[in-house]
């Protein structure tokens, strides 16, 4: 096993053996990543049929939560039928028919990783992965003695990133 000098030999250890550890699931949260900035397309979408029963007389709001539909909107009701974009709901039965695109299972499953909230189980993976990230951003500088070329190029780079990551987060 390597020997821990310094703070400078802590860092670069960990930073190589986290950096291991952290590969597979960096390589799902990237690919779960690029899938979600094409979530409003139809990209790797399929159409998928559903008939669902749900509670009888829900109203235009409660049956959009139910059914999970983003930007839901009745577009007619006809008698005990209310027709939307999508499908029907009988509103005296609760029976809907209704498509959906969704992703498949596996790539659905991997951006959920990016939703998870406090309360899932996912929560401590996401926790745990952006301590982790926030660790290889402090111990990058590290790497590079600071009176080197390369570390004096390396903050210039890091300016600029951050600059440019602001820059779009406020525009």
């Amino acid at each position: 096993m390597d020997r821990i000098k310094d703070t400078r030999s802590f860092m670069r250890i960990v930073h190589r053996y986290l950096g291991y550890f952290l590969a597979g699931i960096m390589a799902v949260y990237a690919i779960s990543g690029v899938l979600l900035v094409y979530r409003d397309t139809g990209f790797l979408k399929k159409e998928k049929s559903y008939e669902k029963t749900f509670q009888a007389n829900l109203d235009e709001k409660k049956l959009g939560k139910e059914i999970k539909i983003k930007g839901f909107e009745v577009e007619k009701t006809e008698g005990d039928v209310m027709y939307f974009k999508q499908g029907t709901y009988n509103i005296k039965t609760g029976e809907a028919k209704y498509k959906k695109k969704e992703l498949p299972y596996v790539l659905d499953k991997m951006t959920k990783l990016h939703k998870a909230q406090s309360k899932d189980t996912l929560s401590p993976l996401n926790t745990f992965f952006g301590v982790s990230l926030f660790f290889f951003v402090i111990s990058s500088f590290w790497m590079f003695n600071p009176k080197t070329k390369a570390f004096k190029r390396g903050m210039v780079f890091t300016a600029i990133g951050l600059l440019v990551a602001l820059i779009l987060t406020f525009l």
